[in-house]
């Protein structure tokens, strides 16, 4: 005879009238009510899953990873093993309003999910990434095939067919926003392996949705057959009916709202319950509600609908409602069902054959398409992502009674496994913070004369845009060496969990902007493709970075390295007033910019504007549009600068002063040198200064370089009347400042070394005051508003070295100067040698005189 139980089941009793309590003073207890049970629910959801987010930050796990394990913690798993526990807080009669919410965020997000998927990038995928997506999904599925006879229950009749496509979705299906955050996360989503992989996961991403749609058909089917054609053909004439007719609809809601205006609520409201209209069609023809959401945000072509869509409902949506849809998955795991060390056991083989054999496939493929190895199996660990649909497959099926509760648990167990190995594993294959790029034009002074002179600039606000544009005019673009300028807006991240360089294209009138930042955004590539038509030699690649301050450094030297760049020019955070003053537009600008010296791999240019504006003016019966000043001092910085100035100084519309100083006879044998650890002190002083040098040898190699391109300089130099060269013969801090102060002020750009760790008595006392000693002793004195000047000034660093501002390139003196030596070949090749007897410009006794 049966056990009567095994037939029985729960009826829960709901009391529609028990919504809201009376409060507590009246002896209700709120737990017994719909709402405030719910919103408790919400609560400890929302707390478990931010607790867990913090805790798995350090290792970069994905968001979805922390809303199932929240979901666990209070489940049947940990919590819910309490009776009372269970019983108070997550009571049956509470199920459905909590999962009606969850399946409600569920399709909003889905909706989401549509509206941000550009369609016509499926057009532009490649045969690489369809061949990769391929490649990564047959043997995963093939494992999982096999392996379902292994977990099945043999106690219960199951839809073997539903069940194996289950396992096999699965195992199988990348999860296209899942691998889109790890990406971005790793700053890898701009790189070629980022894009094949977002590319890859969109074509599989694409193909899940057919398997969960069969899924869903198995399982709910009794008549296989009929049923299943009935909801294929529906399902396609409810896609047709979306693209032909519902499109339109929504094109002429574009049309009809004015350039430049917020579309109407009344719009706005319409498609966001046209979402729920969607989902009731699908839900009634037999497919999931969340289909129809996603087909419908699809129709939504990218452009000011969109982002007036996601700005409205994306922060509540992933923040608030969808987390309920994880939790719940989570709260329906029971771990305790998986007894015994053979499932587990079970659980861990399948999951690393399933990454292995994704990972095999995609390598083979990957490699076919001379790809290296460590970067094919890199790609097919990325494509062991899995999130959204692997858990609306699995909880269809636990719905449809294709999988029971222990099933249920050893899958959800193997999604979590399988997204969590990811970060790990790929750090061991393929380390992301590990830069493989290597390039030696890393300088302007390596730089060829006739290559490309590749040069990415930072914004921090459209102010900064006019002044900049000017000094790349002033580089002297040309057809030998033209300018490649990647221009990187710099915004704040708000709003959104993991940072994000954007590449823009030309944008187009009917995509009006939306927010100040895009506004600003939208300033900036027009001002820089309004100089790229105009000026000729020039390229601009316009780009918005979004992350936070603290990490910001990181994507401006990633691009930097990705591009090749020779030079990185920053703002100054501080901005001119009229009063001729300085103010901070933005303090944290300060250390992104202290971060990017630190770990550039390039030189870095901080320009400090006083208004940097040309203007044409006669002189000599020659146009003179540019007044440009170098001050030399000596050490690589210094010449950075130099040959930074040398490049303007071709540009026909540029004069150019070189002032050198040199030590007087007071200064001794000691002037401009680096100083060697002699005492204690001074050893601690050199410890927190990295970039000092303390060897004799290569204090001359510094001394020789600079002798060397001064002459070289000058003898390329000695017929071009647009060029002043001047000595300054000065013996202390002091002197010095009074030999800066004693320039004309006609100058509309003053460049300097930054001179990071050179110890000189020419600038001895001038750093004890410093204001912002990012810029160096003679820099902070040029950007002080007490310098009464009206010259903008460019502070330079010269790439010495991989790492922060450790010198590693000088080895030995004739290394370092035939390393020079290319520099100096192409510089001087057309040169002459200086008639006997030349004098350069003498203006006062303190000037010497070099023959």
């Amino acid at each position: 005879m049966e056990d009567p139980l095994k037939k029985r089941e729960d009826i829960v009793c709901y009391a529609p009238q028990m919504i809201t309590t009376n409060g507590i003073w009246q002896g209700d207890n709120p737990l017994n009510y719909a709402l405030p049970l719910f919103i408790l629910q919400v609560m400890l959801v929302v707390i478990a899953t931010r607790i867990f987010v913090f805790i798995l930050k350090p290792i970069r796990q994905p968001r979805v990873i922390a809303e199932i394990l929240g979901g666990v913690i209070l489940g049947p798993s940990v919590l819910g093993q309490s009776k009372t526990f269970a019983e108070a807080v997550f009571p049956l009669r509470s199920v459905m309003v909590i999962e009606t919410m969850a399946n409600l965020g569920l399709l909003y997000f889905l909706f989401l999910v549509g509206v941000g998927m550009d369609v016509s990038s499926l057009k532009r995928i490649g045969r690489k990434a369809v061949f990769i997506a391929a490649g990564g999904m047959v043997l995963p599925f093939v494992i999982g095939a096999i392996f379902s006879f292994v977990i099945t229950s043999g106690d219960r009749p199951v839809n073997k067919g539903a069940y194996i496509l289950l396992l096999g979705v699965v195992l199988s299906v990348t999860a296209f926003p899942v691998l889109a955050r790890i990406l971005a996360e790793l700053k890898l989503i701009n790189t070629e392996m980022g894009r094949v992989a977002l590319s890859s996961a969109l074509i599989n991403d694409a193909f899940s949705w057919i398997l969960l749609a069969v899924a869903i058909t198995m399982a709910q089917s009794e008549r296989l057959v009929l049923s299943s054609f009935m909801i294929l053909i529906s399902s396609v004439a409810f896609v047709l009916f979306y693209v032909f007719a519902v499109r339109p609809i929504i094109g002429w809601i574009i049309r009809k709202t004015p350039e430049g205006e917020s579309f109407s609520d009344f719009y706005v409201c319409l498609i966001l319950a046209g979402v729920m209209v969607s989902g009731f069609i699908t839900d009634a023809m037999g497919t999931h509600s969340v289909f129809g959401a996603f087909v419908f945000g699809l129709t939504i072509p990218t452009g000011p609908l969109s982002l007036t869509l996601v700005e409205k409902i994306e922060d509540f949506v992933s923040g608030l409602l969808l987390p309920l849809f994880f939790a719940i998955s989570g709260l329906k795991t029971n771990l305790g069902l998986i007894k015994g060390v053979f499932p587990w056991l079970t659980i861990v083989t399948l999951v690393l054959l399933s990454c292995i054999g994704k990972i095999a496939g995609t390598i083979f493929v990957a490699v076919s398409y001379q790809m290296t190895l460590d970067e094919g199996a890199a790609l097919g660990l990325l494509m062991n992502s899995k999130g959204l649909v692997e858990m609306i497959v699995l909880n269809v099926g636990r719905d449809q009674k294709v999988l029971d509760e222990r099933s249920f648990a050893i899958m959800v167990t193997i999604t979590v496994l399988m997204t969590g190995i990811i970060v790990p594993g790929l750090s061991a294959i393929y380390n992301p913070t590990k830069r493989v790029i290597s390039y030696k034009r890393r300088t302007i002074q390596m730089s060829r004369k006739d290559e490309e002179l590749k040069v990415l600039v930072c914004i921090h606000t459209p102010r900064n845009v006019p002044s900049i544009i000017n000094l790349l005019d002033a580089s002297n673009p040309t057809k030998k060496s033209p300018i490649c300028i990647y221009v990187l807006h710099l915004v704040e991240l708000t709003g959104r969990t993991s940072a994000l360089l954007i590449v823009h294209n030309s944008r187009k009138s009917d995509q009006p902007a939306l927010n100040a930042t895009q506004a600003q955004s939208d300033h900036i590539i027009n001002a820089f493709a309004n100089y790229e038509q105009q000026a000729s030699c020039v390229t601009v690649q316009p780009l918005t970075a979004m992350s936070p301050y603290s990490t910001m450094h990181e994507d401006v030297c990633n691009l930097a390295e990705d591009k090749r760049v020779a030079l990185i020019i920053l703002p100054f955070h501080k901005l001119h007033t009229i009063d001729g003053g300085m103010e901070p537009i933005n303090a944290p600008f300060r250390t992104v910019n202290r971060n990017v010296l630190a770990n550039a791999p390039c030189s870095v240019g901080i320009l400090v504007d006083r208004g940097l504006n040309w203007s044409n003016r006669l002189v000599d019966d020659v146009v003179v549009s540019h007044y440009v000043a170098v001050l030399f001092f000596g050490g690589p910085d210094d010449r950075e600068g130099l040959s930074y100035g040398w490049r303007m100084s071709e540009h026909e519309g540029v004069c150019l002063t070189l002032m050198r100083f040199v030590p007087g006879t007071e200064v001794g044998s000691t002037t401009d040198t680096k100083q060697p650890p002699s005492h204690n002190h001074n050893t601690n002083n050199i410890q927190e200064e990295p970039r000092i040098l303390t060897v004799d040898t290569e204090k001359d190699t510094e001394k020789q370089l600079d002798e060397r391109l001064i002459q070289l300089f000058r003898m390329n130099r000695v017929n071009n009347e647009s060029i002043v060269y001047i000595e300054k013969v000065v013996n202390n801090g002091e002197e010095t400042v009074a030999a800066i102060r004693s320039m004309e002020d006609i100058h509309d750009l003053i460049i300097v070394g930054r001179g990071q760790g050179m110890i000189s008595p020419l600038t001895a006392g001038l750093t004890d005051w410093s204001e912002c000693p990012e810029l160096g002793a003679i820099g902070d004195l040029l950007a002080s508003p007490d310098f009464a000047t009206s010259a903008s000034v460019l502070v330079v660093q010269q790439y010495v070295g991989q790492g922060s501002e450790v010198d590693n390139s000088l080895v030995t003196t004739d290394n370092v100067v035939n390393t020079n030596e290319e520099y100096i070949n192409q510089r001087t090749h057309h040169s002459v040698a200086p008639p006997t007897g030349h004098t350069v410009h003498m203006f006062n006794d303190t000037e010497r005189q070099l023959r």
